[in-house]
């Protein structure tokens, strides 16, 4: 209970923090490193979240997570979690601004731009929701722990935003980076930075899709796209089509 009460606790200081951190376009944050020193300390604040994100999905990652304490193999969504979310809050907390706005968002604009943010983020809900909310939350770990029973993962997400595309966390979270009511330098520099990261992370997580499911995800990646969803479902199966007309 008190693994997953710290988790659920830093994960939503670390969502709050990335809403109004973005939401002032990165020009308010508790950072205070001198410049030009502060780039540097930038920099590295935007690298170690993917770099330690993605390296704790690797086997080489699920073994030091299990090794963690005596249900460490239990808590391993848990702990995950919990440390992506204590990354994040670095990123968006520690952040020097640059104090340079080039553009803010006023009047009706304000209201449209805002408008799109929020439903970037609820996007990012319902797709987080879709892949499994046990999962994506930690709870999963801590709540099997609790059961005294091994986590039980939910099957592979077809449904609801993977029924358009393969990757609708990822779009999401590259979304919230654009939509945005004020931009500065460093909203751009983390936009593009973390764009780039949602668009190759997502070919490590079908790797593993692909070896853990084989065939079926085969069948589901041939029928649905990367992260562009189609604009007319009838190009999924031009095959049929032929043999019809034969």
């Amino acid at each position: 209970m008190l693994a997953g009460a710290f988790c659920h606790a830093v994960f939503a200081l670390a969502v709050l923090a990335m809403i109004l951190a973005m939401g002032f376009g990165m020009s308010e944050s508790l950072g205070r490193v001198p410049w030009p020193w502060a780039a540097f300390a930038n920099a590295l604040l935007v690298l170690q979240f993917p770099l330690v994100h993605s390296l704790l999905l690797t086997r080489w990652g699920a073994r030091m997570l299990s090794m963690l304490g005596p249900h460490g193999a239990t808590l391993s969504t848990t702990t995950y979690a919990t440390i992506a979310s204590a990354q994040l809050l670095a990123l968006f907390a520690l952040w020097t601004p640059s104090g340079i706005v080039w553009w803010r968002a006023e009047g009706a604009m304000f209201w449209a731009v805002l408008t799109a943010y929020a439903a970037s983020w609820l996007f990012l809900v319902k797709a987080s929701w879709d892949a499994g909310a046990e999962v994506q939350s930690g709870a999963l770990g801590w709540l099997s722990l609790m059961a005294n029973r091994k986590p039980r993962f939910p099957d592979m997400p077809q449904a609801g935003t993977f029924g358009l595309i393969r990757q609708p966390i990822y779009l999401a979270f590259a979304l919230t980076t654009w939509l945005v009511p004020v931009w500065t330098p460093d909203q751009l520099a983390l936009a593009m930075a973390l764009t780039a990261y949602c668009l190759v992370a997502p070919r490590l997580k079908e790797r593993r899709f692909r070896a853990r499911y084989g065939a079926r995800f085969d069948a589901y990646a041939a029928q649905t796209p990367y992260m562009v969803p189609r604009l007319s479902r009838s190009a999924e199966r031009p095959s049929m089509a032929g043999r019809g007309d034969a």
